[in-house]
């Protein structure tokens, strides 16, 4: 284990660059799904960065901001979501969950990762900032 990694328990140098690129993936994928089942690129707009809201709750401490975010930047709901939709043919369920997915993508490409409780930006990506 490198010190970087023991000091600040994020993942460092090509592991890191190879997940961003699985999430630029995960958001291009998602997109082009969406684009395919002809989803409201206006829905897509406008539920892009909702995840986002889960920042309120670091209003409340680090450690329930952490956990809200980490708890809608995971893919396991949108997935789920998915396959229900996908089950029950429900359009704005998929699409839901594809605009869910690319903005997770998004996210982990730019390198936001998920929360340590310590701080904000304290990621599995690495420190976001200074």
């Amino acid at each position: 284990m490198s010190a970087d990694l023991a000091v600040t328990g994020a993942v460092t140098g090509g592991p890191r660059w190879i997940l961003r690129l699985e999430g630029a993936a995960l958001a291009i994928g998602a997109a082009f799904f969406f684009w395919l089942g002809h989803g409201s690129w206006l829905l897509f707009a406008l539920l892009f960065f909702t995840p986002d809201l889960s920042f309120l709750a670091y209003l409340v401490s680090p450690r329930i901001g952490a956990f809200a975010y980490n708890l809608v930047h995971t893919t396991l709901a949108p997935l789920v979501l998915l396959g229900l939709s996908s089950l029950l043919v429900h359009p704005l369920g998929q699409s839901i969950a594809l605009i869910w997915l690319a903005h997770i993508g998004a996210d982990r490409a730019l390198g936001y990762g998920l929360k340590y409780a310590t701080a904000f930006g304290d990621t599995h990506l690495g420190h976001i900032g200074r």
